[in-house]
């Protein structure tokens, strides 16, 4: 069986126990996905639990947000049922414990593909507002949130042993040759026909600064949660980052963010439009 073919034996799983509560909101039960991921017993899945747990909360993200202790009726054999205690896992929860899972079953390693590209998608489909929004708007919010991802992602890059300007220039192409296919950013910046002043992320589209958002924020975790502390570690990191995301977009059919049609209009132009019109008003 293909890697691929393992990958969407697995993402099928993930999905048939998903559930859903009354108000139409889905979860997972932490005593299911544990059966999932291959583990025999609960209580060997509970340390996982745990730093997922603390993983999320040094995402400055609400942990109670994510994982919610609960109790819940478990089969204990013969048809007879006993009250547990459980935890309820939003799609986030369970990316961050198959990142923390062990990583000898293949099944944690199909996982964290899985669950980290759909967190973000579920996250923007869940956003009735960003849906609203224009190709230009979204352009602008992707844009903006990615410049302050960024700079997560250097103070990140910095305890990691990335100190100069040059050195953060050399990790930040590792992350970009990663994801497109080995081209770094004066490629990306010519294949896109940009000139010496023009930054590329102003000439990117949502689509292509959404794939470049998650590789800076999971890069960004990734080098805080395995303590990376030298800067070829770093780099190598933010290339394989970078890897995974563009290996997730093949799985999921999508379009290489090199071919990707660069928009007309620079971010910066959309940006000082917008301020003009919000003056008029």
């Amino acid at each position: 069986m293909t890697d691929k073919r393992i990958a969407k034996q697995h993402h099928a799983t993930f999905e048939s126990i998903r559930q859903q509560d009354a108000a139409g909101n889905e979860f997972w039960s932490a005593r299911k996905l544990s059966k999932v991921l291959g583990y025999s017993e609960y209580r060997h899945f509970q340390p996982v639990i745990e730093r997922a747990r603390e993983a999320c909360q040094v995402s400055s993200y609400a942990a109670a947000d994510h994982f919610e202790d609960i109790l819940e009726m478990v089969d204990i054999g013969s048809g007879a049922k006993r009250e547990l205690p459980g935890v309820r896992l939003s799609r986030y929860a369970c990316y961050l414990i198959v990142q923390n899972g062990d990583p000898s079953k293949p099944v944690i390693a199909n996982g964290q593909t899985y669950f980290a590209m759909q967190t973000r998608r579920q996250e923007l489909q869940d956003n009735e507002k960003f849906a609203r929004l224009s190709e230009d708007e979204k352009r602008l919010a992707i844009r903006n949130e990615l410049a302050e991802h960024n700079k997560y992602l250097a103070a990140a890059a910095k305890n990691a042993g990335v100190e100069t300007g040059l050195d953060y220039a050399i990790f930040q192409d590792h992350g970009y040759k990663g994801l497109y296919g080995g081209l770094g950013a004066k490629d990306i910046h010519t294949r896109k026909g940009l000139k010496k002043s023009q930054k590329i992320l102003d000439h990117m589209g949502s689509t292509e600064l959404a794939a470049n958002l998650f590789r800076a924020t999971q890069a960004e975790e990734k080098l805080k949660r395995e303590n990376v502390r030298n800067k070829q570690h770093a780099n190598q990191t933010h290339y394989e980052v970078g890897q995974k995301v563009r290996q997730t977009i093949k799985e999921l059919g999508g379009t290489m963010p090199e071919s990707l049609p660069t928009p007309e209009q620079s971010v910066k132009r959309i940006e000082s439009a917008k301020k003009k019109l919000d003056k008029k008003k």
